[in-house]
């Protein structure tokens, strides 16, 4: 990974690497997580593009019928 610095106005340039590795645009919006000490950025998606993700997905042996509410 690379790094980054941090302006005076505190504003944060993401490598092209990175940009192009996540498909990641100008003026999209990135969601803060923070956890412990450390800042993760993830892209936000709209829910349009996420339709149909989790199609396919193997759901046997997540949990049995009866815990199902």
């Amino acid at each position: 990974m690379g790094d980054v610095i941090i302006s005076d106005k505190y504003k944060i340039v993401i490598q092209r690497e990175i940009r192009k590795q996540l498909g990641i645009k100008t003026s999209q919006k990135l969601k803060v997580v923070v956890k412990g000490r450390g800042i993760n950025l993830v892209p936000k998606v709209p829910l349009s593009e996420l339709k149909g993700f989790l199609k396919g997905m193997d759901t046997s042996g997540i949990r049995e019928h009866e815990e199902r509410l």
